[in-house]
């Protein structure tokens, strides 16, 4: 019995020893993976199991007037590694480089900027990211890269209002444009998460329930009042345009006038928000805001107002036109440098002539016509939601010699943006009310309710109600007989007044000589004003008239946009009018400069494309057929016009018209056969 209970006991103490060295094992394994492998184990772990988050939520979308998407952005990866946990740095940039397409050294020179973090390469493609993800687990390289989620911004109508949205930089920073002038409602914010999934990265326990969408205070939506096709209208003829005329730069800005809305902002030549980098800083400017020169004729139209409203003349007027007049012994002339004779006040307006505005200019005073110029908002920033807005130029009353006095009557010693000339017009078209206006329609919270909405805001009126309807009607006699008949539409009534102004020099002194800003800035239908435009084409070659290169287009985007919101006609189109022979030209000359002398051509001109495709319906039974304009047409759109006026085309190429063998305008027999190259 002894010797079992000592054996029993030796058992029990050999096995209180096994269990105190597997306690003491277990202890020290314990020990050893918590304190030494723990940071690396529960950084694996966590990789395995979820995802950790410190991201940046995705920047608000930027929508046009009906919803449709401008701006919009996706979550992306971006690779950054820990250079002070690096085991082996070469080993690391050689199994990373075909991965990330950068070059070893590259990788290598990243490693060695030191620290906890180091950007290697950001907003990956989902492919680059699945690579680099097998190859950290296949590699364990968990410890010193990792990933962090960044918003990428898309612009999925790329060139479409480039310069009204302006960019963003790689840090969600805007830089240009509505994304700058919005970045602190529209930025995304960081924010930390941690989201568990499986194998195959499904969310997994809480984390089906858990809410991840941003509930912060950013990341707004911003709604503008660009309408996305209206803007597509004018960016496609303001293309056409370059292509015809071969300018420097093209602008046009299409505004509601009842409310202030720009309907429509673009310039020529611009540039891709998708890739901003490759293009020329210059490009990236917003013309219609920061863009500032004489407005020549067009601003006649804020000079015939004062006038109107000062009582000084009537539209039955009577002047005397000598052609010419002198001014502090500077000459200013007419257009055309003739005697229009004995003229009436509207005829002065409808021919735009210098000598009359000249003269009308010096008996308003400088006081007077400061006055006016502020009261339609020249000299001063409109106000609208973007960056870069110039104020333009105006003299102090004190300061006006007779000889300023005079030319900036006409429209010279000026200076304003394409913003604040149609935002004038509008007044006009608005009983006389000036509006500011607006591009920002409405800007949403995160969550979708409102944070704020734009309303109609009343600045000042300009002239009386009366007044106003009398240059309205001298307005509509521009387009309907006068210098702007180019810019006519078939069925509408269209008011508005061109402009040919001489183009100052870079630096400054004086004119440019050969080098002239074409213009044309108006509004439609005249019995209820849905649409004021302007139209400027800055430096084009060869012919440089307001009526006859800006007023066809704003002639074409009047008409196009007219049938887009469904306006009615308003009057019967005469099928029997007799087509323009030629534009009348309008020019400015102040002080020694001179406009050259225009002489309208005796052959027959085309009016606008529309146009031409319209009467000509009317001339299939003539034996001679008037030569319509193809260019710019798609050969489906040849061919149709081509039949419909009793002509066949020979074509070559694809895409769009951009040459005819036969010019537009001339008259050929009924049956011929005109070669029509079309390119993209």
């Amino acid at each position: 019995m002894d010797k079992h209970r000592i054996k029993l006991q030796l058992n029990i103490v050999r096995l209180v020893a096994v269990m105190l060295l597997a306690i003491l094992i277990i202890i020290f394994r314990y020990a050893w993976l918590q304190l030494v492998q723990g940071s690396e184990l529960a950084e694996r772990m966590r990789y395995q199991v979820g995802q950790d988050y410190l991201v940046q939520s995705p920047r608000g979308a930027i929508l046009d007037r009906n919803g449709r998407e401008l701006a919009a952005s996706t979550m992306t990866k971006s690779l950054f590694v820990d250079p002070n946990n690096v085991q082996n740095a070469q080993q690391l940039a050689k199994d990373l480089a075909p991965l990330v397409r950068k070059s070893e050294e590259d990788i290598l020179k990243d490693i060695g900027i030191g620290g906890g973090f180091v950007w290697i390469k950001r907003r990956l493609e989902q492919s680059e990211y699945e690579a680099i993800r097998k190859m950290i687990r296949e590699k364990n390289y968990f410890s010193c890269l990792g990933f962090r989620d960044e918003a990428k911004r898309y612009y999925p109508n790329d060139v479409l209002a480039a310069n009204v949205l302006g960019f963003v930089g790689t840090d969600d920073k805007g830089l240009d444009g509505i994304e700058q002038a919005f970045d602190k409602y529209i930025k995304g914010e960081v924010t930390e998460s941690f989201l568990y999934t499986d194998t195959r990265d499904r969310p997994i326990l809480e984390s089906i329930f858990d809410r991840h969408g941003y509930q912060g205070e950013r990341c707004k939506t911003i709604q503008l009042t660009i309408d996305s096709a209206i803007q597509f209208i004018v960016e496609q003829e303001l293309d056409r345009a370059m292509a015809e005329n071969d300018p420097v730069a093209v602008t046009c800005v299409a505004m509601d006038p009842k409310t202030g809305e720009i309907l429509a902002m673009a310039s020529r030549p611009t540039y891709n928000p998708n890739r901003f980098w490759d293009y020329d800083p210059e490009i990236w400017k917003n013309r219609a805001v920061s863009f500032v020169y004489e407005p020549g004729s067009t601003f006649k139209t804020i000079t015939a107002g004062a006038a109107l409203q000062e009582n000084i003349v009537t539209p039955g007027q009577i002047f005397v036109d000598p052609g010419y007049v002198m001014v502090s012994g500077m000459r200013i002339q007419n257009w055309n440098g003739a005697s229009f004779g004995t003229v009436t006040f509207a005829d002065v307006v409808k021919q735009s002539l210098n000598t009359g505005f000249a003269l009308i200019g010096l008996e308003l005073g400088g006081e007077k016509l400061i006055k006016y110029a502020h009261l339609f908002g020249f000299g001063d920033v409109t106000g609208i939601e973007l960056p870069g807005e110039e104020a333009g130029l105006l003299y102090s009353p004190d300061e006006m010699v007779e000889s300023d006095i005079a030319t900036m009557a006409i429209g010279q010693s000026i200076a304003v943006t394409p913003l604040q000339l149609v935002r004038a017009m509008s007044a006009v078209a608005n009983d006389g009310v000036l509006l500011k206006p607006h591009i920002v329609k409405m800007i949403k919270n995160a969550n979708g309710s409102t944070y704020s909405e734009t309303q109609v805001e009343p600045v000042r009126k300009t002239i009386d109600p009366a007044t106003d309807k009398t240059l309205v009607g001298l307005l509509e006699q521009v387009v309907a007989t006068g210098g702007g008949q180019k810019a006519k539409v078939r069925g509408y009534s269209v008011a508005g007044k061109t402009g040919t102004a001489q183009k100052i020099r870079a630096d400054g002194t004086g004119y440019a000589e050969g080098s002239y800003i074409a213009s044309f800035c108006g509004f439609g239908p005249v019995e209820n004003p849905r649409i004021a435009l302007l139209v400027m084409i800055d430096d084009p070659s060869g012919v440089f008239y307001g009526g006859q290169i800006a007023a066809p287009v704003a002639g074409r985007i009047f008409s196009q946009i007219f049938r887009y919101m469904r306006i009615e006609p308003s009057e019967t189109p005469n099928d029997d009018e007799e087509e323009i022979s030629a534009d009348v030209g309008e020019g400015d000359s102040a002080g020694t400069s001179s406009i050259p002398t225009y002489t309208p051509p005796k052959v027959e001109t085309p009016a606008p494309a529309e146009s031409v495709e319209e009467k000509t319906e009317d001339l299939t039974d003539s034996t001679e057929i008037v030569v319509p304009d193809f260019r710019g047409k798609s050969i489906r759109e040849s061919a149709r016009l081509a039949n419909n006026v009793g002509l066949k085309i020979e074509t070559s190429g694809s895409g769009f018209a951009d040459s005819q063998s036969i010019s537009p305008g001339a008259v050929v027999p009924r049956g011929s056969v005109i070669k029509v190259n079309f390119n993209p």
